[in-house]
């Protein structure tokens, strides 16, 4: 403990999480100076030389002699062999998943996104008694919170298409009218995360987070959902936060680069 009665900082953990971060903007970057990779990853230029010189020795990075620049060494190409086995959305967030849903009660979902559609694609159920199996099923975009983050990260040719084919009000919260929903989608894109109430179902409420690709693309959506009585106005900001953290920890385990 620290003398005001703090856990002392775990530096070596911190270095690991940082070496894996490196490595990450390589794979998004290519070869990369040291500047450049501490630049991407917001840390001192010391600190990125000093784990760039470690994970040479591992074989984990090159360097170009001449340049100066480092690429990815053939150690990761050999780990990722094997690796490249297990690499399924669903087999990484699972754990993840299930750790949330038992500290907020309710159900977690997995969604990526079919055309018009959006799909479950793994699921946590909580200790509430209230749950519905959603995997394997398609729900509407426009009126799911997942469908409403999807929609937040397209074009807008692309959020046109899906109005001119007169999408289905399923309750009277549903939203179908392009303004009001372009103005929701500015929202979602500001704060970082979609919510939903009684819009596909009446009594039900959804939160969604983004799930990031290496490049920064959105691929997937994690979901919390639950009654109204339960994921409110009053209770929202505490769920997102704890949801938005469960995203981001997916989100590195698909290679997208933690920064700090």
């Amino acid at each position: 403990m620290t003398s005001n009665g703090s856990r002392p900082r775990d530096h070596s953990v911190q270095s690991v999480d940082r070496a894996v971060s490196i490595l990450q903007v390589l794979a998004k970057q290519g070869p990369s100076g040291v500047t450049e990779i501490a630049e991407a990853l917001a840390v001192h230029k010391s600190t990125v030389f000093r784990l760039l010189a470690t994970l040479e020795s591992r074989g984990m990075v090159e360097q170009d002699a001449e340049r100066g620049r480092y690429r990815i060494g053939f150690t990761v190409v050999e780990l990722a062999t094997g690796a490249g086995k297990v690499n399924d959305l669903s087999v990484l967030s699972h754990a993840i998943c299930q750790e949330l849903a038992a500290a907020v009660g309710d159900t977690v979902n997995i969604a990526i996104r079919d055309g018009d559609d959006v799909i479950s694609i793994d699921q946590a159920i909580g200790s509430s008694i209230m749950s519905i199996d959603w995997v394997g099923k398609r729900t509407p975009i426009h009126a799911t919170s997942s469908g409403k983050l999807f929609m937040a990260h397209m074009t807008p040719d692309e959020i046109a298409e899906i109005f001119a084919k007169r999408p289905k009000k399923y309750t009277p919260h549903t939203i179908v009218d392009p303004t009001r929903l372009a103005a929701e989608l500015e929202t979602v894109r500001e704060r970082g995360y979609a919510v939903t109430s009684e819009e596909h179902e009446v009594g039900l409420a959804a939160i969604a987070a983004p799930i990031h690709s290496l490049t920064g693309k959105v691929i997937a959506a994690v979901t919390l959902s639950g009654p109204t009585f339960r994921i409110n106005e009053d209770t929202v900001p505490h769920l997102a936060e704890q949801l938005l953290a469960a995203a981001a920890k997916i989100s590195w385990r698909r290679g997208y680069v933690k920064r700090g």
